[in-house]
């Protein structure tokens, strides 16, 4: 039944999305291109409503049951619906965060899905007490617009939301949590179905409805099949979904280091900053997939590595992300301390070798 439930998802995703295109220019939820964006023609970009009618439709047909069932339906809805606005009218950012803080909300509040606890790795438990609501909702709205933030090029953010929904379904099947493995694989084919029309050169955008609302699932999914647990199973859902979040950080740290606010828009995140390296539309999109794959085959390893290995490849890894980012001018051109430090190594042994 599962596997007739997810074709059935995938084609009504990819039969439906030509539909939404036309009903996208019908109501101009369109975007226009401008300075920032690479597109050079006006797009469609309520994408998200072909992904969300085909997820929809696989939890009515498969009905899996868990006691946040009912939150994930409204928060989502809540979601969704601001996607859709903004995809029409351009909402203000405050007027988004609201609804986002909303559906947060239903999912911690009326849910009562939070993050209470944390085995520690070397014994004992971090309780996290009145830090356990406010942190769930920073841990969702902050995925929630970590997908967005990357949704720059054409199939970029459905692409990585399917890397990372796999790697969470196959985390969770091996955890064996079969309702965040229904969930997840619902959501994902109904994505990949999209996808189809989204991959460069695209047909059309997912747009806000889409990007948040893919956020927003992955943020709660993460939090279902990794609540309550091991400190390094606690890192697992940050590794798997490592490139928005790295690339959301580094914007962060960008513009405190510029002195700009935080809301302010620019053109150096990882797919802008590819593309100035020469890479193609295509190629720059193929490489962070690939970016994406290689951090979820890092958390599975990471999952099942002993303590002292998981904490050797997490340092490995922080070590290569800071490289990468200053290589490749995620900070901005001038600002790369590592890569000087490690330049200062080099250059006093060349002048001890001219001195021998």
């Amino acid at each position: 039944m599962i596997f007739f439930t997810l074709l059935i998802c995938f084609m009504i995703s990819l039969l439906i999305t030509p539909l939404v295109k036309k009903l996208a220019y019908k109501i101009r939820a369109t975007d226009k291109p401008n300075k920032r964006k690479v597109h050079q023609t006006l797009m469609p970009r309520l994408g998200g409503l072909a992904i969300y009618l085909a997820f929809l439709a696989g939890v009515i047909l498969l009905q899996p049951e868990n006691p946040y069932g009912a939150s994930i339906i409204i928060g989502s809805g809540i979601i969704v619906l601001s996607g859709i606005l903004d995809d029409i009218y351009e909402l203000s950012a405050r007027i988004k965060l609201l609804a986002q803080v909303a559906a947060a909300a239903v999912i911690v509040l009326y849910g009562g899905l939070q993050i209470t606890f944390i085995n520690l790795p070397f014994g004992g438990l971090f309780e996290f007490g009145f830090l356990s609501i406010p942190f769930t909702f920073l841990w969702i709205i902050g995925i929630t617009n970590a997908i967005n933030l990357i949704d720059g090029l054409d199939g970029l953010a459905a692409g990585v939301s399917s890397i990372a929904l796999v790697a969470i379904s196959g985390m969770a099947f091996i955890m064996g949590n079969l309702y965040v493995v229904t969930i997840g694989s619902i959501l994902l084919v109904s994505t990949i179905g999209f996808l189809y029309h989204n991959f460069y050169p695209a047909k059309i955008f997912m747009g806000d409805t889409g990007a948040l609302f893919l956020g927003f699932m992955i943020s709660v999914l993460s939090l279902l099949g990794f609540k309550n647990i091991t400190f390094v199973s606690f890192i697992v859902p940050i590794i798997i979904l490592g490139v928005p979040i790295s690339d959301t950080i580094f914007a962060i740290l960008r513009r405190i280091i510029n002195k700009q606010p935080l809301s302010s828009p620019d053109k150096s995140h990882l797919h802008h900053c590819l593309l100035r390296l020469g890479y193609s539309h295509r190629e720059t999109v193929l490489i962070i997939y690939a970016m994406a794959a290689l951090f979820g085959l890092v958390a599975v390893v990471f999952a099942q590595a002993k303590l002292w290995g998981a904490m050797f490849l997490g340092a490995v890894l922080l070590f290569l992300i800071e490289i990468i980012a200053e290589k490749i001018g995620l900070f901005g051109r001038d600002f790369n301390p590592l890569l000087k430090l490690l330049r200062s190594f080099r250059f006093p042994l060349d002048r001890n070798r001219k001195k021998v």
